[in-house]
């Protein structure tokens, strides 16, 4: 296995219908260098063949986009005899560290949770000393496999591990090869007061049923304010039906990659009368539902719909966004095929309050319509703009930035040919807070005048693909 990458990963593997086995990890570490990598991480050998691997990239120390190459396997094109160990391979229990190892697997959280493990103890030491309160603060900073762990040493221990405060915020994601239906079921008393869930990246190929997420969510959901689901390929109608009758309260919900969902089933988020944060990125939401949301989830503050391919007519959702959102203020809108500098007129009129927005791969938008000017007189709040890969981006569009937007922080003009060093000078004068400016495939800015204008703005990271 070889890989060409700038950042730290975990490599999983899967073994069976529902286990993985992790067959590399390692703590992430800062490069300095801007050039490219070729890593071939010594990986565990293994007796049984498999065609499906997971790669999970940690890109926490980046100071930007992760850059990923190319991932190259060599294996074999014939199918080896299963060896007869295979079935007795284990999966860790709830456990970040592979090289500890265990017994125990989700399937005995039964007897980690029970308290008939535990035999009757007279005293409890030191314990009795302390205040319930400063030994569920100590307790807070354990991850969840702590909590399992710890749970299974004396009975003192186990009613502060399964004290719901504990799990106020519950994220679960750092163990999706783990979590199951058996994983929520012995959960679940302990979350009766969960307020931010984290189920990113789980119950995927069946690992979690739709009616034990529902039975969950029936549980524990009505006290919920956050809820992620980003890449839950378990998630139907059904699901999300659930989510809008029991979790009235909630005010940011992720969907991001749920490419599952089929489309009458965004029609239920329009009951989330109290969403703030919406992310439905490469979604199947279709036009009709996204309207249904919008009219009637007017708190919304940040909505990403990136590369959500199935809405018809970008400009009529814009519309009803500069009608009904009055206070967005993050909105991404990646790769959507169709809006217009009519779209734009709408969003820059009615969302006076934007302070970031992504118009990245917009075909249909064209400096010569006046649509980035018109945003950046209407927009003074902004501090994020993407126009990647827009080459119509010129030099009168990074004028009117200059003049009217000068609490921006980051712009991408990744790929415009009409940007001189002279209009970006001027941007970086006038925007005193400008932290990064990425100039990738600009034809006008080679690498001298992004040497020159790095010495001039040093609190500026200026970035340029170094590819070209």
């Amino acid at each position: 296995l070889i890989i060409i990458f700038v950042l730290t990963m975990v490599l999983y593997i899967q073994f069976s219908f529902f286990r993985w086995d992790v067959l590399w990890s390692e703590a992430p570490t800062k490069v300095n260098s801007p050039q490219a990598r070729q890593f071939s991480p010594c990986i565990k050998q293994i007796n049984f063949p498999t065609n499906l691997i997971r790669l999970e990239l940690n890109s926490s120390l980046l100071d930007y986009y992760t850059e990923l190459d190319a991932v190259v396997l060599h294996g074999v094109r014939e199918r080896p005899l299963l060896s007869l160990s295979t079935t007795m391979i284990a999966m860790d229990d709830l456990d970040d560290d592979e090289d500890e190892e265990t017994d125990d697997g989700l399937d005995c959280l039964n007897k980690q949770f029970s308290a008939t493990t535990f035999r009757k103890s007279t005293t409890n030491g030191y314990f009795d000393k302390l205040p319930y309160e400063l030994i569920q603060l100590i307790l807070s900073h354990l991850t969840v496999p702590d909590l399992c762990s710890l749970s299974q040493t004396c009975k003192l221990l186990y009613q502060h591990c399964c004290d719901p405060l504990q799990y106020i915020h519950l994220n679960l994601q750092p163990y999706w090869a783990n979590i199951n239906d058996t994983a929520l079921e012995y959960l679940q008393p302990r979350c009766v007061l969960v307020q931010w869930l984290n189920l990113s990246w789980t119950g995927n190929r069946g690992t979690i049923s739709v009616s034990a997420f529902s039975r969950f969510l029936k549980v524990c959901g009505s006290e919920l304010l956050r809820l992620e689901l980003s890449c839950g390929h378990f998630l139907n109608e059904t699901c999300l039906e659930v989510i809008a009758e029991t979790c009235q309260n909630l005010q940011e919900l992720n969907l991001s990659s749920c490419d599952k969902l089929p489309p009458p089933a965004f029609n239920h988020i329009a009951k989330l009368y109290n969403l703030k944060r919406l992310i439905l990125y490469r979604t199947k939401v279709e036009q009709t539902a996204m309207l249904s949301i919008l009219n009637f989830c007017s708190e919304l503050q940040h909505l990403s719909l990136g590369s959500c391919v199935m809405i018809e007519d970008y400009d009529t959702v814009a519309s009803m966004m500069g009608a009904k959102c009055k206070k967005l203020r993050t909105l991404d809108l990646w790769r959507c095929k169709n809006i217009t500098e009519n779209g734009i007129a709408a969003l820059a009129s009615g969302c006076p309050l934007l302070e970031e927005l992504d118009l990245g791969w917009c075909p249909t938008l064209q400096s010569s319509t006046g649509c980035f000017a018109k945003l950046a007189r209407k927009l003074p709040n902004l501090q994020k703009l993407f126009l990647t890969a827009n080459r119509s981006v010129c030099d009168s569009d990074i004028e009117e930035l200059a003049a009217n937007c000068i609490n921006l922080r980051q712009l991408d003009i990744l790929g415009t040919r009409m940007v001189s060093p002279a209009s970006l000078r001027k941007l970086l004068e006038s925007c005193k807070d400008l932290s990064l400016l990425d100039v990738s495939f600009c034809s006008q800015i080679d690498n001298r005048v992004v040497l020159e204008l790095n010495a001039n703005f040093p609190n500026v990271f200026i970035k340029k693909s170094f590819t070209q």
